[in-house]
């Protein structure tokens, strides 16, 4: 039984932080699939609903992570494509409780009582409402000013090409100041006491700062941020000009119509997968969960996924600051899709992962 909400474990996203686009293109979800998404937030386990699959089945240990994933559901019932976009934050609102309100009798009831007992979270926008997101707020607050004007901030998001934006994050936009407050702001330190559950980091050797402003520079100069929705999110606190696929217009009816074939379940990815009894999983988003684990808890796990699924499923997963991929001892069972992985990862919108494995059952 799921346990009570309302004083739970907090959110530690309120939005997924994994490109769709890139998790849609790497995964080839078909009609009739079984697929399994790790919830977070649910924006991308809706995602993959919009490809027609026979059955989703999102897993989350945290409750409260599995309760943005129903009031994502019960806004895409009750409410229009425009409405869910303010609900979420991603444009100005000054009503998101009346549309919450809409949204209550969809709800079970552990859900509605954890969104009952946090009207500010409702207030700032669903999208707002994770420990990281908190984190992006504060530095997007107190860090980004000292660096950078709203107008050059604005200036970043306009028209240019490759060269021309390259020629602006070098002369203009990567100054010492910024260099200084990005590596002290999402150092290993503070981003273990602000932003991400310290346990991220148990498997992390050396530095992350570096790292994360190296990509930083790819995703203003290689990646065009007029088009980025999380790079606008993070410098912004909204969607100025792109949204992720799950808020598309395009796409919403496709979700809508596909929310029956979802089911949710409260616990651990080992523990499901130790009851599971259907059939065979067809596609994994795993997001990036190898991180928490040691190495040998990855192999046991990984030979688990692959027990579950069948020749040709398919898991989709991040490294960013740990490395995670198939063993050896696994090569004639599951096989990488090496060049699928490297190219979908240059254009990766969600610039600051180190890499994206794509591996296939043999």
């Amino acid at each position: 039984m799921r346990p009570h909400l309302p004083e739970g474990p907090p959110i530690g996203y309120g939005q997924c932080w994994e490109d769709a686009d890139v998790l849609l293109r790497a995964l080839d979800v078909r009609p009739g699939q079984t697929c399994l998404s790790i919830a977070s937030a649910g924006d991308n386990t809706l995602a993959m609903l919009s490809r027609s699959p026979d059955r989703v089945i999102a897993i989350d240990r945290n409750p409260s992570q599995l309760a943005c994933l129903e009031l994502r559901v019960a806004a895409y019932r009750a409410l229009s494509h425009s409405e869910v976009l303010e609900l979420i934050g991603s444009v100005p609102s000054a009503r998101r409780r009346t549309l919450y309100r809409r949204c209550r009798e969809r709800l079970k009831p552990e859900a509605l009582a954890f969104w009952d007992a946090r009207p500010g979270a409702i207030d700032r926008g669903i999208g707002n409402a994770g420990r990281f997101e908190g984190y992006l707020a504060s530095f997007r607050g107190r860090v980004l000013p000292l660096v950078h004007s709203r107008d050059r901030v604005a200036q970043l998001f306009d028209t240019r090409s490759r060269g021309e934006r390259t020629g602006f994050h070098d002369r203009v936009w990567n100054s010492w100041r910024w260099r200084i407050l990005f590596r002290l702001f999402f150092s290993r330190l503070v981003m273990s006491r602000l932003g991400r559950d310290p346990r991220c980091f148990a498997h992390v050797d050396g530095g992350v700062a570096g790292r994360l402003l190296r990509r930083a520079r790819h995703g203003v100069t290689e990646l065009d941020p007029r088009k980025n929705p999380y790079l606008q999110w993070i410098l912004t606190g909204r969607h100025t000009g792109a949204l992720p696929y799950a808020l598309r217009p395009e796409h919403f009816e496709a979700i809508r119509g596909g929310l029956d074939r979802l089911e949710c379940h409260c616990q651990s990815l080992e523990d499901f997968l130790e009851s599971y009894g259907g059939p065979p999983i067809d596609r994994y988003n795993l997001s990036d969960i190898f991180e928490y684990l040691s190495q040998d808890e990855y192999h046991r796990l990984l030979k688990r996924l692959v027990a579950a699924g069948r020749q040709g499923s398919r898991l989709v997963y991040w490294n960013l600051f740990v490395a995670r991929t198939r063993p050896e001892g696994m090569a004639a069972r599951l096989r990488p899709l090496t060049e699928l992985a490297s190219n979908l990862h240059r254009i990766d919108k969600c610039f600051f992962y180190g890499r994206l494995v794509i591996e296939e059952v043999a």
